[in-house]
């Protein structure tokens, strides 16, 4: 079978790693296999979402035919260019926030910290090679997925084209996912710009870079690459950055960006961008009204993401969509035709690599093994903790103070700061908080967001809690081991405790006294 279905994929630079990258998961050797009369399941997308359902349909060793179709890099933006190489850059960029604050921990260092920053980029490309062996096509193809390397569209209600073959299936799921927004400013295509799916491939520090976007993918990067020796300008259209996040918690972070150095324009509205013999300029006007301009060496976007929706053929078998919100589904991830699901960034608004893992399992059940519709199972059922990976971690389960409000809960707060913590006062990362929502009069516990350097790390005990129904009372009995940052969450639970305290119940503990 030929392989001119697909067109080969670089990925710049394209080193002993980037090839060895795309050996993975778009080799260019890559035979399309003969399909099989009828699949029981092809999946469109091999982002993590369409990774999961294939994987896991193929690899329950029941029979099953299973198809995967991907038309770019396989493992999607997770593997190549979101989770992994960003946590690389990320964890780079904090050796360097370690090295300049070592002096408070009696450590003398140098004063100019050279950071190589083309090894830097060099170590996240040999990591990701490394690691993408997991979302191969030969991986996939070992346990039992039939991998189709090209762009796939539907042709009739159960059939999926691509290029001159034509996949008969049983139940479908789009997985196609979500791609960078391309900003409506005048002048930026002329003047380029980078957004998360090119910055990974810069081989050489951008003196000056200018972050558009402050959102978590803005923040991220805009703190990773002024670490990294970049004079990074962030300009977010809010009046403050994290704006969908717990408005203290933004406030810590924020502060820590312009302490590090990062210049925040908030209020902005950008007019337009120009090359100029300087460099890229950005007009803009400032939250004041007045216009002004900077110039800078790369210009990074990141404000949001497009549904991948284009050249699917939904219309054909009826699957309803939105440019924006993408393909509508149902809480079951059932698409208006009944036969064809979905999953992942392509449909939900929980736009991580964990979201579509989990939805992904829900595909599974529901495609798969609720005949008639019963025993499906309900996205809305999912309690999804979500992280921010600055520096600190902004880490969030469950509802805000606000949120709860609306649906119509009477909410108290208790807020614990790491400035009580024994062991954040030993690291020196007392800037940060545990905050748990929980319903009033009750220790049912609503929300939680935690503000840490591993706040990533700590948040699934609460998540752990809000699933398996445990509040404040029950995690006051777990014992943490002295001296965590985690033990944050158990002073929460025992301050929780301390409020059932009342006059009346002293009064009985003082009267149980007298008799024991």
């Amino acid at each position: 079978m030929s392989n001119s279905a697909f067109e080969k994929v670089t990925v710049p630079p394209m080193d002993e790693y980037n090839r060895k990258l795309v050996n993975y998961v778009h080799p260019p050797d890559w035979v399309n296999p003969k399909p099989v009369d009828c699949y029981d399941l092809v999946v469109i997308g091999a982002g993590t979402a369409g990774l999961v359902v294939a994987a896991g349909a193929a690899g329950l060793g029941i029979g099953l035919k299973v198809a995967l179709i991907e038309k770019h890099l396989m493992g999607g933006d997770c593997l190549n260019v979101g989770c992994v190489p960003s946590k690389c850059i990320i964890r780079s960029s904090r050796v360097v926030a370690d090295i300049r604050e070592a002096g408070a921990f009696g450590i003398h260092t140098p004063e100019n910290i050279e950071v190589d920053f083309p090894a830097v980029m060099e170590r996240m490309r040999r990591l990701r090679a490394n690691i993408s062996h997991v979302d191969s096509a030969a991986r996939f193809q070992k346990i039992g997925v039939d991998v189709f390397l090209g762009e796939g569209n539907f042709s009739s209600d159960d059939m999926i084209k691509i290029g001159e073959q034509n996949l008969r299936f049983k139940k479908a799921v789009i997985a196609t996912g979500a791609r960078a927004v391309r900003p409506s400013i005048e002048g930026i295509e002329e003047t380029g710009f980078l957004t998360n799916e090119t910055v990974f491939s810069l081989t050489e520090r951008p003196k000056r870079l200018a972050v558009i976007g402050g959102g978590p993918i803005g923040c991220e990067l805009a703190q990773s690459f002024q670490r990294l020796g970049c004079e990074v300008v962030l300009f977010h259209r809010g009046s403050h950055i994290l704006n969908k996040e717990d408005a203290d918690a933004a406030e810590i972070v924020q502060q820590v960006l312009v302490r590090e150095g990062i210049r925040l324009v908030l209020g902005s509205k950008m007019q337009r961008v120009a090359k100029t013999s300087e460099g890229k300029t950005l007009y803009f006007t400032s939250c004041s009204g007045q216009q002004e301009s900077i110039t800078v060496d790369e210009i990074l976007v990141g404000a949001g993401r497009a549904p991948n929706v284009e050249g699917l053929n939904l219309e054909t078998v009826g699957v309803d969509y939105d440019q924006r919100k993408g393909v509508i589904v149902n809480d079951y991830l059932q698409t208006t035709n009944p036969k064809i699901y979905a999953a992942g960034d392509i449909c939900m608004d929980w736009k991580f690599t964990h979201a579509a893992d989990a939805a992904a399992r829900i595909v599974i059940k529901n495609t798969l093994f609720s005949p008639f519709g019963f025993g499906r199972y309900k996205l809305s059922d999912l309690v999804m903790p979500w992280v921010t990976y600055t520096s600190p971690e902004i880490a969030h389960v469950g509802m805000y103070e606000d949120e709860a409000q609306k649906k119509g809960f009477d909410v108290s707060t208790i807020k614990i700061d790491f400035e009580h913590v024994d062991r954040a006062i030993a690291d020196g990362e007392t800037e940060g908080f545990v905050k748990i929502h929980h319903k009033k009069g009750s220790d049912q516990i609503l929300g939680a967001t935690i503000v840490a350097r591993h706040a990533g790390e700590m948040i699934s005990e609460v998540t752990t809690a809000i699933v398996g129904n445990l509040g404040l009372s029950k995690l006051s009995s777990v014992i943490h081991p002295y001296p965590t940052q985690a033990e944050c969450i158990k002073k929460a639970a025992d301050a929780y405790r301390r409020t059932l305290l009342t006059p009346t119940s002293k009064r009985l503990l003082g009267l149980l006294t007298k008799f024991s």
